[in-house]
């Protein structure tokens, strides 16, 4: 009897295991939206690749966000990057042969993050105050380099890589989607970096004496981050036909949300690409629910906000235990 009760408790903790609460939390969501939207196309095929469409660079950025929080860091200048990125694409993409339009902008977002990486390895402190001071930083360069003005993309082949094309009834975006999890999952789980990530995240004083360059793992954590926030921006801009200053300005408390949701610790040494990706699924769905529902724009931001406080709460809870 006691060791039927064992297998149950067993059982029981690994169902509520925190990994596994963003995909409870997103067949939960969808549930409830089912019944309350009853009488729109919530449930259409159409719409969940809708949503996928409008949620991808979120997921993206939700990728690289994962290591950066995987060896300890955050990087608050990805909205930022998303702007400055798909600017410097847009810009070049008409000019040049649009693959090098795309490596600069990919360039761009890689040398932010660099940049946030050195300087907070340099200085030893913080990235929120470092990546807080470059997101203003290159948020008011985004703005000198166009006197804010919107940039149009004409390149058909560029948009229909980045966002606006189809394969038959399935969007380019969601095949970006499945390629950030697969090569996020891959990487994270399957390779010594990944590993590395981890372990500099757990405990960095016990990796540097297993011979780990701590802070070259960390840096390139946070190029990763920056990287991710630039294809996002040129996704945007593929999407949209066209870069604009603001582009990015409000995704960054929907990608931290979709990341600690998503099981991975905001104190580092736990991560997950498949989770952050859920995530930012479960908070696509909760955004278009919210929508067709008739809640307005800030009224949304507020579920976000709150939504975000519930993840950081049960991730605290989970990295006390």
């Amino acid at each position: 009897m006691t060791l039927l009760s064992e297998t149950r408790s067993t059982v029981f903790h690994k169902i509520l295991n925190r990994e596994y609460f963003v995909y409870y939390a997103l067949i939960l969501v969808i549930a409830f939206f089912a019944v309350v939207l009853a009488d729109t196309a919530f449930l259409s095929t159409p719409n969940f690749m809708n949503i996928i469409r409008q949620t991808t660079p979120i997921t993206v950025m939700a990728v690289g966000m994962t290591f950066a929080l995987a060896v300890g860091h955050i990087d608050l200048s990805v909205g930022s990057v998303v702007a400055l990125s798909a600017l410097v694409c847009s810009l070049l993409v008409d000019v040049v042969p649009w693959p090098v339009a795309v490596f600069a902008g990919l360039c761009a977002g890689m040398l932010v993050g660099l940049i946030n990486g050195v300087l907070t390895e340099w200085l030893k402190v913080s990235s929120l105050l470092i990546t807080l001071g470059s997101m203003g930083v290159i948020s008011g360069i985004a703005r000198v380099i166009t006197n804010l003005e919107s940039i149009p993309v004409t390149n058909d082949t560029f948009t229909f890589v980045f966002g606006s094309g189809s394969l038959g009834p399935i969007s380019v975006m969601f095949i970006w989607t499945l390629l950030a999890l697969v090569l996020g999952w891959v990487f994270l789980s399957k390779t010594r970096f990944g590993s590395h990530l981890l372990a500099v995240g757990g405990n960095p004083t016990a990796s540097r004496a297993l011979g780990i360059n701590v802070i070259k793992v960390k840096i390139t954590a946070m190029v990763i981050a920056g990287g991710a926030a630039a294809i996002a921006g040129m996704l945007y801009a593929g999407r949209l036909h066209g870069a604009r200053y603001s582009l990015g300005e409000a995704d960054l408390l929907t990608v931290i949300a979709a990341v600690a949701i998503g099981g991975t610790s905001l104190f580092g040494g736990r991560a997950s690409v498949a989770g952050a990706v859920v995530g930012s699924w479960l908070m696509g769905v909760i955004n278009n629910g919210l929508i067709l529902w008739g809640f307005s724009t800030n009224e949304q931001i507020i579920a976000r906000g709150l939504i975000l406080i519930v993840a950081v709460a049960i991730g605290v809870k989970e990295d006390r235990k």
